[in-house]
C-alpha cells in the first residue's frame, strides 16, 4: 500500500487508467513557468513511501509526441525519506517558433510508480573482474 496525503484541497487522489498501467497518472494543481522553456507543476499529493520502495515519475508519451514536451531530467527519483509535495518541472525541447500546448491545472503531467529498492554494498576494487565481448566499449558501440 502507498499512504497519499492531499496537501491541497484541489488535488487528484491518483488511480490506474486500466488494469494493465504499470504506472498512476499525476495531475496538476497549480503552475507556473520557469525560464522560457519550462513550466513547474504542483500535483498538491505527498505520499507515504514504504521503507525499501521509492517513486519513479516518468513523461507522459502523449506530451512528447504531440508537443516535444518531457519531464525536466528524464526520470525523477522520488526517495522512501522525502515526505513533501510531488512537483513535476516539464521542458520544451521543440522549435522556438512553435508554441506547445502546456498542460493546464487539472491535466495530468507525469506519470508514477513505486518501485522496489535495492541496497547493495559498493566495494572499491583495483579491476573489474570479468571480460566481456562489449569491455569498456559505449555511446552506441553495439550497434557499430
Amino acid at each position: 500500500k502507498l499512504g497519499v496525503k492531499r496537501t491541497n484541497n484541489k488535488a487528484v487522489i491518483p488511480k490506474f487508467e486500466t488494469e494493465g498501467a504499470s504506472c498512476f497518472d499525476v495531475v496538476c494543481v497549480a503552475r507556473e513557468p520557469f525560464g522560457p522553456r519550462s513550466m513547474i507543476y504542483n500535483t498538491g499529493l505527498a505520499f507515504d513511501i514504504p521503507k525499501g520502495y521509492g517513486l519513479e515519475v516518468h513523461s507522459r508519451s502523449g506530451y512528447a509526441f504531440k508537443d516535444d514536451i518531457r519531464l525536466a531530467n528524464g526520470v525523477a527519483q522520488i526517495d522512501n525519506d522525502y515526505t513533501g509535495d510531488l512537483m513535476v518541472k516539464l521542458t520544451y525541447d521543440g522549435p522556438p517558433s512553435y508554441r506547445p500546448d502546456w498542460p493546464i491545472v487539472g491535466d495530468r503531467v507525469a506519470q508514477v510508480k513505486l518501485v522496489k529498492n535495492v541496497k547493495t554494498d559498493l566495494v572499491e576494487v583495483d579491476e573489474i573482474d570479468k571480460e566481456t565481448e562489449r569491455g569498456d566499449g559505449g555511446f552506441g558501440s553495439t550497434g557499430k
